[in-house]
């Protein structure tokens, strides 16, 4: 149950919440540094509130931001509650399994047209890609004439717990590959979400005969491109083990490496769930996908170090040094078709990040959805922002 890691996220909030009192004093003395980089809009509104702060009364104003810091403390476990009380339960899902291999099988969800291969990330449940009525690029894929095929790498077992990126891409990534193919009788397009991008671009490298063109959604490359949040994977990073048969990184511990990105979203949002109709659409929507980002999965310690060392410390995409099957993986040298998208609301992979992929490809089409990093694909405007252009992008190339 959610938000993970609970404890993590009422400290955290509690302590943000609460020590605003203690910022007040410096506050009113002018020492509080404003992010020099916002808005002249930003500056604006800075300047309003350091000028409001220094007017009023000191014990007013005291009073004043302790009883807002309660009241949202208090909407914030409000939100919790409501979300953990919703009757909302994702329903069974029958579809086809074309190819299974340990825990990773080959979702087929059927149709008359082109097989499309759709990869997501390690550490997330595919189904983001099918999340609810209303919100799955797969049922909308199917009905737009293609026969999407979703690979679903499930949480790592005996069979995977020493794999690393190589052995996903080889062992897993590779042969569903194959299977698409050979159901196509011809290449198939294929397309990576997030961390899935990276793995796809590998494998669309290592066998280029089987791709008909590359889809990357939302793909960080350069992990140095933006830094900042990243101090929590350095720290997992040099805290990882080397031995083998390490047990998988935590669900809990990946929840919280990402929540440090942006330490106060999940407060936000909880207490804007805590003001819905909890029979609205807009409330049924919440806890689809809340529900989805609390059922993560853990990662194969290999294939962390590769991520957090390998990704995030040594930034080998980035410097054109990152190998799989001994191979470079070199964007420059795709040979099919590349669509990218790329959001620009993104806090997850900072556009600047993914970006570097699209100038190292050769002639992508490229499109920039006014989006998130997961509303891209499921909010209320994913069809006409990502769906479509992708769509047809998909049926064409």
């Amino acid at each position: 149950m959610g938000p993970r890691p609970l404890p993590l996220h009422l400290a955290t909030s509690a302590s943000v919440l609460m020590s605003s009192l203690a910022a007040l004093g410096p506050a009113r003395s002018g020492l509080i540094a404003w992010n020099e980089s916002r808005s002249p809009k930003g500056r604006e509104s800075a300047d309003r509130i350091q000028t409001a702060i220094a007017a009023a009364d000191a014990e007013d104003l005291a009073r004043a931001v302790a009883n807002e810091a309660t009241e949202r403390l208090s909407r914030f476990v409000t939100g919790i509650r409501a979300y953990r009380d919703h009757p909302y339960q994702r329903p069974d899902s029958e579809v086809a399994v074309l190819w299974h291999d340990g825990s990773s099988r080959l979702l087929d969800y059927g149709g008359d047209g082109r097989p499309v291969l759709l990869v997501p990330s390690l550490i997330n449940r595919a189904h983001i890609l099918d999340l609810r009525c209303g919100a799955s690029f797969c049922a909308w894929l199917r009905a737009n004439g293609l026969r999407p095929l979703l690979l679903d790498w499930g949480a790592p077992g005996d069979n995977e717990i020493d794999f690393d990126l190589d052995a996903y891409i080889t062992d897993r990534l590779g042969p569903a590959l194959k299977t698409a193919t050979t159901l196509a009788g011809a290449p198939v397009p294929m397309l990576g979400y997030c961390m899935g991008g990276l793995l796809t671009l590998a494998a669309a490298l290592l066998s280029p005969d089987h791709v008909a063109g590359l889809a990357l959604l939302a793909t960080p490359w350069d992990f140095h491109a933006e830094r900042s949040g990243q101090t929590g994977m350095l720290a997992v990073a040099a805290a990882l083990p080397t031995t083998p048969s390490t047990p998988p990184l935590p669900v809990d511990l990946i929840q919280a490496l990402f929540a440090s990105l942006q330490p106060n979203l999940i407060q936000a949002k909880f207490r804007r769930f805590a003001a819905m109709d909890p029979e609205s659409p807009d409330a049924l929507a919440f806890v689809a996908l809340e529900d989805w980002l609390n059922d993560g999965v853990e990662l194969a310690a290999p294939a962390a170090r590769n991520c957090l060392i390998g990704w995030y410390r040594d930034n080998q995409p980035g410097k054109g040094c990152w190998k799989i099957g001994g191979k470079l993986v070199d964007p420059a040298r795709l040979t099919c078709p590349s669509f990218v998208a790329l959001p620009t609301r993104d806090r997850i992979v900072p556009p600047s990040s993914a970006s570097a992929l699209a100038n190292a490809l050769p002639n992508p089409v490229m499109i920039e959805p006014r989006a998130g990093h997961i509303g891209m694909m499921v909010g209320s405007r994913a069809e006409a922002a990502l769906w479509e252009p992708l769509g047809a992008w998909l049926r064409d190339v």
